[in-house]
């Protein structure tokens, strides 16, 4: 059975103030307006199974304000929202004894929804995901990636 978060439509007013986006399908499961098979309703996060699992118990955590990428997230839910992600990570293990869990989340680049949202999958040896999901590469000399490292330095300062 699909539980639903949330019992009433907001309103646009509504909507506004709780940073809620009523064209967003993330939105619209965390406000009760679209189905989902909720797996954490918390204050500041919802988690739901995703409808295309890489494997059963396939999660997605959103923040309930709707923002688009990690860095539009107020600095005040990080901590939520990873304590969150980390909790599902161990339930993948504990509850549905996996041997581990891939914990990915994309901002914009192959991000199908516009809301934040990590993944928490499931993961056990030999269940045909290979590493990353695209291939690796490497720096031509350790002086482009020193390079590459100046530059991320210098903008995070």
């Amino acid at each position: 059975m699909r539980q639903s978060v949330g019992v009433t439509s907001p309103s646009e007013a509504d909507a506004a103030s709780t940073g809620d986006d009523p064209t967003c399908l993330f939105c619209g499961i965390v406000a009760g307006r679209q189905p989902g098979f909720v797996v954490l309703d918390e204050p500041d996060v919802v988690a739901f199974l995703d409808v295309k699992p890489l494997f059963p118990g396939h999660t997605l955590l959103v923040p309930r304000r709707h923002v688009e990428v990690l860095a539009d997230l107020p600095t005040e839910l990080l901590g939520p929202y990873f304590a969150a992600a980390q909790r599902l990570s161990a339930a993948m293990e504990d509850v549905l004894g996996a041997a581990g869990s891939f914990v990915a989340m994309n901002n914009r680049v192959s991000q199908s929804v516009p809301h934040l949202h990590t993944h928490v999958v499931p993961r056990n040896r030999k269940d045909g995901l290979r590493g990353f999901f695209w291939p690796r590469t490497t720096y031509t000399t350790d002086d482009d990636a020193h390079a590459v490292a100046a530059r991320l330095r210098a903008g995070l300062t």
